[in-house]
């Protein structure tokens, strides 16, 4: 199952991550599929390749917490209109 997920870069205490695609089952530092997004959580910066993120939300892919959040405040959920509830695996 693909996840749209976080993958940190920078240096320590100047993190910033981007949001890519990649396999539920792979390590956050493993190989993306795609990169769709960046975000910076100390300017509160987000750039969001939206064309990208519909086609894989369309797909099935199932976001985790923190990337949906991130989508809500940038009002990309609303404008999409899909309605995702996110699916929880232990």
């Amino acid at each position: 199952m693909v996840k749209p997920r976080l993958r940190r870069h920078g240096k320590k205490q100047r993190v910033t991550y981007r949001i890519i695609a990649i396999d539920s089952q792979s390590r956050r530092e493993g190989e993306a599929i795609k990169e769709v997004g960046f975000y910076n959580p100390r300017g509160e910066q987000t750039q969001l390749d939206l064309s990208a993120i519909v086609v894989l939300l369309k797909e099935g892919a199932q976001l985790t917490e923190t990337v949906r959040d991130i989508l809500k405040r940038a009002g990309v959920l609303e404008e999409v209109r899909i309605n995702l509830q996110l699916k929880i695996e232990f």
